[in-house]
């Protein structure tokens, strides 16, 4: 059955009597410009969660799906129940996590930082549930260290789905056909279709969902490749996502990005940028490129590409692990051009040469930065950090996304067997919350994107406009 059509909705959790007869409105613990979360009291046995009221249509039916299909994942957030019926907002029940890894960064930064056994704890976490989601083919789009909820004993969860597709169900085969170890660098995986979601109040089912007899067989390399170029070619043509463009940022990322704080710019003066006429998605269907955080946000979202998977997460993976090793975010951009000349500044180029293919993206041929001829590079950034660490970053911020490593190859990666070992999850310095929850990260609950491309072209300040046969060029001084 499908979910409920959008249509006028409560607003307010406190009037659906089949919510109130369950559980307990303790507070407001986070609010949002798509949702509102409260602390509550489950009346059949005193458990705390939290009560996810979602006013987007489209948030709220991607993050059931996203958390139905990864339920039983130790590393995601865990739905325990949701409320959708026709004309009310729905309602997701999630396990209640008292703060988050943007809290841990805070504390560790403010006080004596993070031991590198912490810190290999922390990542280890991050990149088992990261690996839960890409083996189920669920791009989260939206990761960074406030949606990275944790429990008062150390457990981190990924959460907050709102922004996340099923891209398909995932199955991993040997590339030889031959048995092997989970995580092997030999895995490949094969996308299939994905479940339906059905509407109403829901707890989950006691057995599983899908029989045995729908699980595909074995299939050689040559089939493998070819299956995989079809579904590319399929994919930007059936995935939709219309409402959350126009939420998001109502045209491209291009078209509404602005500078903020133009004098923080290294780049001033250094890049021209060429518009075309704002057009909104066509009968297509395409992905839109204006998700996720802007300072996580991966540079083929930032170029306008509608044509991308897993590979967006690794970016935000390396942007995370470089702000755990080193307390500071490693691109803070005030736009998503600053945000382009920031990454550029420390990586170096972004060319044919170190992504072939790149100047086919979008918006790869209107925004031109003058060359870098001495890139900051990584090192710099994470000074007094191991090389082991910087290249585990290294691996993940790769401009060609073919080239991120995955998540699951991340697991099996040495730094982690290496002294100093992680240490024990039980040992994980949380940080203290009063009243259950973190009062400093309360927004993260919702559907938090003060970040986004959410400004207007006009605070770029001083610019000259030409006609050109596209729409017209702005560069900017």
């Amino acid at each position: 059955m499908d979910p409920p059509a959008p249509s006028s909705r409560s607003w307010s959790i406190h009037g659906r009597s089949e919510i109130i007869q369950r559980y307990e409105i303790l507070e407001r613990i986070g609010s949002g410009a798509y949702a509102d979360v409260y602390r509550g009291l489950r009346r059949s046995d005193g458990v705390v969660v939290a009560l996810k009221e979602i006013h987007d249509y489209q948030s709220s039916f991607r993050e059931i799906d996203a958390l139905r299909t990864l339920r039983d994942s130790a590393n995601v957030v865990n739905l325990l129940e949701y409320f959708w019926q026709e004309d009310e907002d729905a309602v997701l029940v999630l396990e209640f996590l008292p703060t988050d890894l943007a809290s841990v960064i805070r504390d560790a930064k403010r006080g004596s930082g993070l031991a590198v056994g912490e810190v290999k704890q922390w990542m280890l976490q991050i990149l088992r549930g990261v690996d839960a989601c890409h083996r189920n083919s669920v791009v989260h789009r939206d990761l960074k260290p406030s949606n990275l909820l944790i429990s008062a004993d150390g457990v981190l969860k990924v959460a907050d789905f709102g922004q996340s597709r099923i891209l398909h169900e995932t199955r991993f085969i040997s590339r030889d056909n031959s048995p092997h170890e989970p995580g092997s660098e030999n895995e490949a995986w094969i996308p299939q279709q994905p479940a339906i979601l059905e509407e109403g109040n829901r707890p989950w089912p006691d057995g599983p969902e899908n029989p045995a007899s729908l699980q595909p067989g074995p299939i050689n390399e040559d089939e493998y490749l070819r299956e995989l170029e079809g579904l590319k070619a399929e994919y930007a043509m059936e995935d939709t996502d219309k409402e959350m463009s126009q939420q998001d940022c109502d045209a491209s990322c291009l078209a509404t990005s602005s500078t903020g704080d133009v004098e923080d710019d290294p780049f001033k003066s250094s890049y021209t940028y060429e518009v075309e006429e704002v057009k909104e998605d066509d009968e297509s269907g395409a992905l839109t490129s204006c998700v996720g955080t802007r300072w996580f946000r991966a540079p083929e979202l930032l170029y306008g590409s509608t044509s991308y998977g897993l590979e967006i997460d690794l970016w935000s993976l390396g942007c995370i692990f470089a702000e755990l090793l080193s307390l500071a975010p490693l691109f803070p951009g005030t736009s998503d051009i600053n945000q382009l000349g920031k990454i550029i500044s420390i990586l170096g180029d972004l060319t044919e040469e170190t992504w072939p293919g790149c100047s086919k993206l979008p918006d790869y041929n209107k925004i031109f930065f003058n060359k870098v001829e001495n890139p900051i590079g990584l090192e710099a950034c994470l000074q007094n950090r191991s090389a082991a660490e910087v290249n585990l970053v290294r691996r993940l911020l790769c401009y060609n996304p073919s080239g991120r490593a995955s998540a699951m190859v991340l697991l099996q990666d040495r730094y982690f067997a290496e002294e100093p070992l992680p240490v024990p999850i039980n040992e994980l310095r949380v940080p203290s919350t009063e009243d259950g929850h973190d009062d400093s990260s309360p927004e993260e609950w919702a559907d938090y994107r003060d970040l986004g491309s959410d400004s207007d072209i006009d605070e770029f300040g001083s610019m000259d406009v030409t006609t050109t046969e596209k729409g017209f060029s702005i560069r900017f001084s």
